[in-house]
């Protein structure tokens, strides 16, 4: 699958087929993270692959109430050593760049799962130290984020994008410039604007169409 529309195709899943990944789209997954950018090349992050149901149920109890992680064949839980970030860039290395980095791994993993046919959902919201305990995580180590993974049980909903013109800035924020929209190529602002225009007339239309209908 071409990269631009693994982007545009990538959706959150919270329901899964009680089918298997196959380890061969596991591993493709996790090399993708594996060549994600980090700072001084340090490559900080950790995979634990949870497959086992029990070992799921327990993690997913662990999450607030989303117990719908209980229906996904895979958790990925990504974890960084946060000191060997340390080590090199200090409390700025330990607070971000490792952070970044593992952002960075997951989300090359999120899109080669898009172009491999699989679904995912990027969980944040956990107990750490009883995750961390759960999966016998060390000290020194942190888990970032849990990636549910697995073939899709449900079709996600479409998502609402705000318009590239209304979050772009050029050379100091807040600062645009006239018709951003068009050097962007978002088109957007300007169909909406249309539309809203031609809204009355529609509405005119419909109604008359409606009358015809009744007459009849």
């Amino acid at each position: 699958m071409d990269i631009f529309k693994a982007v545009q195709e990538r959706r959150s899943c919270r329901k899964y087929l009680e089918k298997p990944v196959e380890f061969e789209k596991v591993t493709l997954m996790l090399e993708a993270g594996t060549h994600a950018p980090s700072a001084g090349n340090i490559q900080p992050w950790k995979y634990i692959l949870v497959n086992d149901k029990g070992s799921i149920s327990k993690v997913a109890s662990h999450c607030f109430q989303q117990y719908w992680i209980e229906s996904a064949p895979l958790i990925i839980a990504v974890c960084s050593c946060c000191e060997k970030m340390g080590m090199h860039y200090g409390e700025r290395g330990m607070r971000l760049y490792s952070i970044q980095s593992v952002a960075a791994a997951i989300e090359n993993m999120l899109l080669t799962a898009t172009g491999l046919g699989l679904t995912t959902c990027w969980v944040g919201a956990f107990e750490d130290e009883k995750i961390k305990t759960l999966l016998k995580v060390p000290a020194n180590v942190n888990v970032h984020a849990l990636i549910t993974v697995g073939y899709p049980d449900e079709k996600p909903k479409e998502k609402n994008f705000v318009p590239l013109s209304s979050c772009v800035f050029f050379n100091t924020y807040g600062m645009k410039i006239k018709h951003l929209n068009r050097v962007l190529n978002d088109y957007s602002v300007v169909v909406d604007k249309y539309i809203e225009q031609a809204q009355p007339v529609l509405d005119k239309l419909l109604n008359k169409l409606k009358n015809l209908g009744k007459k009849k």
